[in-house]
Protein backbone atom coordinates (compact mmCIF):
# COMPACT_ATOMS: atom_id res chain seq x y z
CA UNK A 1 0.00 0.00 0.00
CA UNK A 2 1.42 3.38 -1.04
CA UNK A 3 1.43 6.15 1.53
CA UNK A 4 2.48 9.78 1.48
CA UNK A 5 5.94 11.22 2.00
CA UNK A 6 7.49 14.60 2.69
CA UNK A 7 8.15 17.11 -0.05
CA UNK A 8 11.09 19.47 0.40
CA UNK A 9 10.53 22.44 -1.87
CA UNK A 10 13.48 24.75 -2.57
CA UNK A 11 12.71 28.13 -4.10
CA UNK A 12 15.25 30.37 -5.76
CA UNK A 13 14.82 33.72 -7.41
CA UNK A 14 16.73 33.94 -10.68
CA UNK A 15 20.19 35.49 -10.77
CA UNK A 16 20.70 39.17 -11.42
CA UNK A 17 19.36 40.13 -14.85
CA UNK A 18 21.20 42.11 -17.49
CA UNK A 19 20.07 45.76 -17.84
CA UNK A 20 17.70 44.89 -20.70
CA UNK A 21 16.47 41.74 -18.89
CA UNK A 22 17.31 39.61 -21.93
CA UNK A 23 19.23 37.21 -19.72
CA UNK A 24 21.63 37.20 -16.80
CA UNK A 25 24.41 39.63 -16.05
CA UNK A 26 27.87 38.23 -15.36
CA UNK A 27 27.12 38.64 -11.65
CA UNK A 28 23.86 36.75 -12.15
CA UNK A 29 25.66 33.87 -13.85
CA UNK A 30 28.10 33.64 -11.00
CA UNK A 31 25.27 33.73 -8.46
CA UNK A 32 23.58 30.82 -10.23
CA UNK A 33 26.74 28.72 -10.34
CA UNK A 34 27.39 29.31 -6.64
CA UNK A 35 23.82 28.37 -5.76
CA UNK A 36 24.23 25.19 -7.79
CA UNK A 37 27.37 24.29 -5.85
CA UNK A 38 25.52 24.74 -2.59
CA UNK A 39 22.75 22.40 -3.74
CA UNK A 40 24.85 19.70 -5.40
CA UNK A 41 24.46 17.14 -2.59
CA UNK A 42 20.65 17.31 -2.47
CA UNK A 43 18.95 14.41 -4.32
CA UNK A 44 16.65 16.51 -6.49
CA UNK A 45 13.92 14.79 -8.46
CA UNK A 46 13.59 17.81 -10.76
CA UNK A 47 14.42 21.47 -11.28
CA UNK A 48 11.40 23.48 -12.43
CA UNK A 49 11.84 26.93 -13.91
CA UNK A 50 9.82 29.71 -15.45
CA UNK A 51 9.86 30.37 -19.20
CA UNK A 52 11.64 33.74 -19.15
CA UNK A 53 15.27 33.73 -20.19
CA UNK A 54 16.67 34.88 -16.84
CA UNK A 55 14.96 32.00 -15.02
CA UNK A 56 15.89 29.45 -17.68
CA UNK A 57 19.55 30.50 -17.71
CA UNK A 58 19.68 30.38 -13.91
CA UNK A 59 18.18 26.88 -13.89
CA UNK A 60 20.63 25.63 -16.52
CA UNK A 61 23.63 26.99 -14.63
CA UNK A 62 22.37 25.42 -11.41
CA UNK A 63 21.66 22.18 -13.26
CA UNK A 64 25.23 22.12 -14.52
CA UNK A 65 26.32 21.69 -10.91
CA UNK A 66 23.75 19.01 -10.05
CA UNK A 67 24.45 16.31 -12.59
CA UNK A 68 21.67 14.28 -14.18
CA UNK A 69 18.64 16.15 -12.83
CA UNK A 70 15.81 16.93 -15.30
CA UNK A 71 15.02 20.59 -16.01
CA UNK A 72 11.33 21.28 -16.58
CA UNK A 73 9.91 24.56 -17.84
CA UNK A 74 6.59 25.56 -16.31
CA UNK A 75 4.34 28.57 -16.89
CA UNK A 76 3.29 28.19 -13.25
CA UNK A 77 6.89 28.98 -12.24
CA UNK A 78 6.84 32.20 -14.27
CA UNK A 79 6.69 35.90 -13.47
CA UNK A 80 3.12 37.00 -12.72
CA UNK A 81 0.94 38.75 -10.16
CA UNK A 82 -0.55 35.90 -8.10
CA UNK A 83 -3.34 37.82 -6.41
CA UNK A 84 -4.75 41.36 -6.53
CA UNK A 85 -6.51 42.29 -3.29
CA UNK A 86 -9.32 44.76 -2.83
CA UNK A 87 -8.78 47.84 -0.68
CA UNK A 88 -10.94 46.29 2.05
CA UNK A 89 -8.51 43.39 2.43
CA UNK A 90 -5.47 45.58 3.01
CA UNK A 91 -4.32 47.29 6.21
CA UNK A 92 -5.58 50.86 6.15
CA UNK A 93 -2.13 52.40 6.59
CA UNK A 94 -0.59 50.57 3.60
CA UNK A 95 -3.56 50.18 1.23
CA UNK A 96 -2.68 53.17 -0.95
CA UNK A 97 0.95 52.05 -1.28
CA UNK A 98 0.07 48.51 -2.36
CA UNK A 99 -2.72 49.56 -4.70
CA UNK A 100 -0.39 52.01 -6.46
CA UNK A 101 2.13 49.20 -6.81
CA UNK A 102 -0.47 46.96 -8.44
CA UNK A 103 -2.10 49.64 -10.59
CA UNK A 104 -0.05 48.69 -13.65
CA UNK A 105 -1.41 45.13 -13.78
CA UNK A 106 -3.48 44.64 -16.91
CA UNK A 107 -6.88 42.97 -17.05
CA UNK A 108 -5.23 39.90 -18.55
CA UNK A 109 -2.65 39.76 -15.77
CA UNK A 110 -5.37 40.09 -13.16
CA UNK A 111 -7.14 37.10 -14.68
CA UNK A 112 -4.22 34.89 -15.68
CA UNK A 113 -2.03 35.46 -12.61
CA UNK A 114 -4.38 33.94 -10.02
CA UNK A 115 -4.99 30.92 -12.26
CA UNK A 116 -1.24 30.34 -12.57
CA UNK A 117 -0.85 30.82 -8.81
CA UNK A 118 -3.44 28.12 -8.14
CA UNK A 119 -1.63 25.87 -10.61
CA UNK A 120 1.64 26.48 -8.78
CA UNK A 121 0.06 25.37 -5.52
CA UNK A 122 -1.19 22.19 -7.19
CA UNK A 123 2.19 21.41 -8.79
CA UNK A 124 4.70 22.39 -6.15
CA UNK A 125 3.19 22.17 -2.67
CA UNK A 126 1.96 19.54 -0.25
CA UNK A 127 3.16 16.03 0.62
CA UNK A 128 3.83 13.59 -2.22
CA UNK A 129 2.40 10.20 -3.04
CA UNK A 130 4.72 7.29 -2.32
CA UNK A 131 7.06 6.16 0.39
CA UNK A 132 10.13 8.27 -0.46
CA UNK A 133 10.68 11.93 0.36
CA UNK A 134 11.02 14.20 -2.66
CA UNK A 135 13.30 17.20 -3.15
CA UNK A 136 12.39 19.72 -5.86
CA UNK A 137 13.81 23.09 -6.85
CA UNK A 138 11.77 25.88 -8.45
CA UNK A 139 13.77 28.65 -10.11
CA UNK A 140 11.36 31.52 -10.40
CA UNK A 141 10.71 35.18 -9.61
CA UNK A 142 10.14 37.23 -6.49
CA UNK A 143 6.33 37.22 -6.62
CA UNK A 144 5.95 33.44 -6.71
CA UNK A 145 8.44 32.89 -3.90
CA UNK A 146 6.43 35.36 -1.80
CA UNK A 147 3.14 33.69 -2.76
CA UNK A 148 4.32 30.22 -1.74
CA UNK A 149 5.73 31.46 1.56
CA UNK A 150 2.43 33.20 2.27
CA UNK A 151 0.55 29.99 1.54
CA UNK A 152 2.84 27.93 3.77
CA UNK A 153 2.27 30.38 6.63
CA UNK A 154 -1.53 30.38 6.10
CA UNK A 155 -1.36 34.16 5.84
CA UNK A 156 -4.06 36.24 4.11
CA UNK A 157 -3.89 36.15 0.33
CA UNK A 158 -2.75 39.75 0.06
CA UNK A 159 0.29 39.08 2.25
CA UNK A 160 2.53 38.04 -0.65
CA UNK A 161 2.93 41.79 -1.04
CA UNK A 162 5.92 43.18 0.80
CA UNK A 163 7.94 39.94 0.84
CA UNK A 164 11.16 40.45 -1.12
CA UNK A 165 13.98 38.08 -2.05
CA UNK A 166 17.46 38.65 -3.40
CA UNK A 167 18.74 37.25 -6.67
CA UNK A 168 19.79 33.61 -6.25
CA UNK A 169 18.64 33.65 -2.63
CA UNK A 170 17.30 30.33 -1.35
CA UNK A 171 14.11 29.45 0.51
CA UNK A 172 13.09 25.98 1.69
CA UNK A 173 9.64 24.74 2.70
CA UNK A 174 8.87 21.29 4.13
CA UNK A 175 5.48 19.66 3.48
CA UNK A 176 5.24 16.67 5.78
CA UNK A 177 2.18 14.39 5.98
CA UNK A 178 -0.30 15.29 8.71
CA UNK A 179 1.54 18.48 9.69
CA UNK A 180 1.37 22.12 8.63
CA UNK A 181 3.90 23.31 6.10
CA UNK A 182 7.10 24.63 7.63
CA UNK A 183 9.29 27.40 6.21
CA UNK A 184 12.75 26.10 7.11
CA UNK A 185 14.57 29.25 5.97
CA UNK A 186 13.98 32.16 3.63
CA UNK A 187 16.08 34.57 1.54
CA UNK A 188 19.27 32.73 2.51
CA UNK A 189 22.34 34.09 0.70
CA UNK A 190 25.18 32.42 2.60
CA UNK A 191 26.42 30.73 -0.59
CA UNK A 192 27.15 34.14 -2.11
CA UNK A 193 30.16 36.35 -1.33
CA UNK A 194 29.40 39.81 0.04
CA UNK A 195 29.68 41.54 -3.32
CA UNK A 196 27.05 39.25 -4.87
CA UNK A 197 24.48 39.50 -2.08
CA UNK A 198 21.39 41.69 -1.97
CA UNK A 199 21.11 42.36 -5.69
CA UNK A 200 17.44 42.84 -6.42
CA UNK A 201 17.02 45.04 -3.33
CA UNK A 202 17.25 48.84 -3.14
CA UNK A 203 20.46 50.00 -1.40
CA UNK A 204 18.70 51.27 1.71
CA UNK A 205 17.47 47.81 2.74
CA UNK A 206 20.66 45.84 2.09
CA UNK A 207 22.02 44.43 5.34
Amino acid sequence: MTGTATRYLYLARHGEASPDESGLSEAGRQQARLLGRRLRNIPFAAVHHGPLCRAEQTARLIGGQLGDVPLRVSEAAGDYVPYVPTREELPEQSADFFLRFLAGATAGEREDGPALARRALDLFTGPVDGDEDRHELVVTHNFLVAWLIREAMHAPKWRWLGLSHGNAALTAIRYAPDRPASVLFSNDMRHLPTELRWTGFPPEVRI
